[in-house]
């Protein structure tokens, strides 16, 4: 599905009918011949457009979702009042263990309504060649 790159504060005074973290196919695995996985979190307001959050999978990065604080729910159905994305590069934000490897980003993305925060941290990691970032977009209609 296309898609455009979008700053997260596009979702500010949205109000969305569904967040979720999904699997979605990221590509097939050449050696093996088997599909491959990628976590996305998936949003979409109460007028139908939705957004993503994704890594665009290239050749030799893993990058994911490491844990979500907090409950995806208390961002339905109220109007989303924080939007913010926090990222450290090749830093270790305390409480979070150092992997080891080469290079790695840890992306938070921090959201909140009058129900509750969520904040969705990202872990990326690669030999340092290739992106360990995450996209924010809006999809697109083919």
């Amino acid at each position: 599905m296309p898609y455009n790159e979008v700053p997260l504060e596009e979702l500010l005074g949205k109000t969305l009918v569904k967040a979720e973290k999904v699997k979605a196919r990221a590509g097939r695995d050449i050696a093996t011949g088997d599909d491959n996985y990628a976590d996305e979190i998936v949003f979409i307001t109460n007028l139908g457009v939705e957004y993503r959050l994704f890594h665009d999978q290239d050749c030799c990065e893993g990058v994911s979702v490491e844990d979500i604080v907090g409950n995806l729910a208390d961002l339905v159905g109220a109007p989303i009042l924080m939007a913010e994305c926090v990222t450290h590069e090749n830093v270790n934000p305390e409480d979070a263990p150092r992997k080891g490897e080469d290079s790695f980003t840890w992306t938070f993305y921090k959201f909140a309504t009058i129900k509750g925060y969520v904040t969705i941290r990202w872990y990326g990691e690669s030999n340092g060649y290739y992106s360990e970032e995450v996209t924010f977009a809006r999809m697109e209609a083919a």
